[in-house]
């Protein structure tokens, strides 16, 4: 048997590998240690500032404090714009772990619509991660208290109160005060500051956006200590907002309303106005909207049924709507006449009931048939005989007409204070060339002196060029607010207003234009709303064709289609001889000026002078009425259907109401 031999241990070795070893390991772990102690140092020393300001950010949290948006007043001190309690859930992108599957669990505690989150989502990128973005307005009371219970499952996410705005008086006001709605990304750019995404409205339309700044208010801010669930344990510091400013408008509320209860079932629009200043007194479109729909995000059904409606509530027929003038240019027309020099007031010309164009077979008719006879300057407005302005229009040519229409305000904007006011059309040789790359005809130069053609005018226009002839010529510009306060105990300050504009160089030119329009009401075309009447009125009457006449044939508008009926216009101010109100009145497919327009002047007048309500008013209408007078046509179908230069036919209303 072999022996097999162990070999002997080399204790020597072994200890000093176990030394090698031994300090191998002391270095790692000294090492280590080192490394610890330099990354603690780091820490607490090298970083502590900023460490030190994450962990206050972490217990302190800044919270935006939004502003109350400034009160809207009528000028009588009715409330017309305030601001109601309201809760909002919001989101802060950064603090949210996974935003989508918080989104998710949201939606199963509060009611969110595809235009909540579509709304949120181009929000949140236009907006910085940091700052809390609304995801849902109006909270009801039940998803308020359904989120409290499930709070601590949703960091980053907050119910809030806010103050949101509210229109006591829903439609009567809304093409005026206009509305606030949701902030988008679209305001966040038009503003440039993402502080922006912290308000909830901003203004959109009217009054509410053309002030905007005012009423806004500045942004304030509070420190507020909270725990580790991120709920608020106390306010260490504040930065209070500031409130937006208050207005006061010149509108009156009551005015308001009789002017809209006036038009009963009639669309169309009117603007009453002080013309010794240029104070919008009452100023409607109808038909109009609830502004409060879009306060915190309309719905696809109530906006389907605005944007469907084929009266369309949405376009502000006061402020970017057009319409041929008719005969309530006549005033003008014969105003500038007489400044020009081509005119005298005491001038006459021969209506035989057809005018033509030397040369020419085809007539441009008057009204009545036969013609009037021999008129001059007042009996032509009057009676709105359309051959005096035919042939002053011609006599004059179309660039001195263009000249004095422009000084009264045509072509113009009026400078009221309301965002995207249209300028019309002042049909021009310019402006044919430059439209429709044609030139220019005498045929047209001739209608554009019956306000028919390529006429477009606002009622805003209308309004302030009657008040112009009232206020011994002297063009205001109009406005809605007469003062403003920054704070409920702050005095009102009036807004300064530019002076006015003088549009006539000769009193005597004035005076016998204002006798034209007073004998309107006393014995011509609209002598119906004039008689009776406590106080003088003076007014022009106005028909804008919707179609035209066949050969010989005339076409009643009370016999057709409500949608081909003429354009009904009326302009007054009274008392004549101290004119307090001047009021344009546009009725849609009224037919003609005096049937329509003109009774909801007189009832405006009378409401403001005399301080009647609509029932005394319409009663004392139906008492002074006497029928077939009212039913007198101004200048109705005075138009050829087709004369011997096509372009000088009226064109479809329809198309011609181009973009300046």
């Amino acid at each position: 048997m072999k022996n097999s031999a162990r070999p002997l241990k080399n204790l020597h070795a072994e200890a000093a590998l176990f030394r090698e070893r031994a300090m191998q390991g002391f270095i790692i772990i000294a090492a280590s240690l080192l490394l610890l102690a330099g990354w603690y140092f780091r820490l607490q020393v090298i970083q502590h500032a900023e460490f030190s300001n994450r962990a206050e950010a972490n217990r302190i949290k800044q919270r935006p404090i939004v502003p109350a948006r400034g009160l809207i007043f009528d000028r009588s001190g009715k409330l017309l714009a305030d601001n109601v309690q309201a809760w909002r859930l919001e989101i802060t992108a950064d603090e949210v772990p996974d935003l989508k599957d918080t989104l998710r669990r949201l939606a199963k505690i509060v009611a969110l619509s595809d235009d909540d989150l579509a709304t949120f989502d181009k929000l949140r990128h236009a907006t910085r991660g940091f700052r809390a973005v609304p995801l849902k307005l109006g909270l009801s009371e039940a998803e308020v208290a359904r989120f409290a219970i499930d709070r601590h499952n949703f960091p980053g996410v907050e119910v809030t109160p806010y103050l949101t705005r509210r229109y006591p008086y829903g439609d009567l006001f809304a093409h005026v005060i206009g509305y606030v709605g949701r902030v988008d990304a679209d305001d966040i750019a038009r503003f440039g500051d993402t502080r922006y995404a912290v308000l909830s409205q901003l203004g959109k339309s009217g009054l509410e956006r053309y002030y905007e700044d005012r009423l806004r208010g500045q942004i304030g801010y509070e420190q507020v200590e909270t725990n580790v669930e991120g709920r608020s344990l106390r306010v260490l510091g504040r930065t209070p907002a500031k409130p937006g400013s208050d207005l006061t408008l010149s509108i009156d509320a009551d005015l308001q309303r009789t002017l809209v209860e006036a038009f009963g079932n009639y669309d169309g629009a009117a603007v009453a106005v002080d013309p010794r200043n240029g104070e919008i007194l009452a100023m409607v479109s109808l038909p109009a909207f609830d502004p409060n729909l879009f306060i915190n995000g309309i719905s696809h059904a109530d906006y389907d049924a605005l944007t469907t409606n084929v009266s369309k509530p949405l376009f502000n027929r006061v402020l970017v709507g057009g319409t041929l003038p008719g005969s309530t240019i006549k005033p003008f027309a014969a105003l500038a006449g007489l400044e020009s020099g081509v005119r005298k007031d005491t001038d006459r010309t021969l209506s035989t009931g057809e005018f033509h164009i030397p040369g020419q077979k085809r007539g441009y008719r008057d009204a009545e048939a036969g013609g009037a006879g021999w008129v001059d300057l007042r009996m032509s407005i009057a009676h709105s005989v359309n051959t005096y302005y035919y042939k002053l229009a011609m006599d004059m040519g179309i660039d001195r007409f263009d000249q004095y229409m422009s000084r009264y305000g045509f072509g113009r904007k009026t400078g009221v204070d309301l965002s995207g006011e249209s300028i019309g059309v002042l049909p021009s040789p310019e402006w044919k060339r430059k439209r429709f790359k044609q030139e220019w005809f005498l045929g047209e130069t001739i209608i554009s002196g019956i306000g028919q053609g390529y006429w477009v005018v606002t009622p805003l226009q209308l309004a302030q060029g009657v008040a112009a002839l009232a206020d011994d010529g002297v063009r205001q510009q109009l406005h809605l607010v007469r003062s403003t306060r920054d704070g409920f105990s702050a005095p009102w300050l009036t807004l300064p207003q530019p002076r006015g504009e003088p549009i006539a160089t000769n009193r005597d030119n004035l005076t016998a234009v204002r006798e034209g329009m007073i004998a309107v009401t006393q014995i011509g075309t609209a002598r119906a709303i004039g008689l009776h009447a406590p106080y003088l009125i003076a007014g022009k009457t106005g028909t804008a064709q919707r179609v035209g006449r066949k050969g010989n044939i005339s076409v009643d508008p009370r016999a057709l289609p409500v949608n081909l009926r003429h354009q009904s216009l009326f302009i007054a101010y009274a008392p004549a001889n101290a004119p307090t109100i001047a009021i344009a009145v546009v009725v849609e497919h009224g037919g003609y000026g005096a049937t329509a327009a003109a009774p909801i002047a007189r009832t405006v007048l009378d409401a403001w002078l005399l301080k009647q309500t609509p029932e005394q008013v319409a009663a004392d209408l139906a008492h002074a009425k006497p029928g077939a007078v009212q039913d007198a046509p101004d200048d109705a179908a005075a138009v050829p259907a087709a004369p011997d230069n096509p372009s000088a036919q009226t064109p479809d209303p329809a198309q011609q109401r181009p973009s300046p």
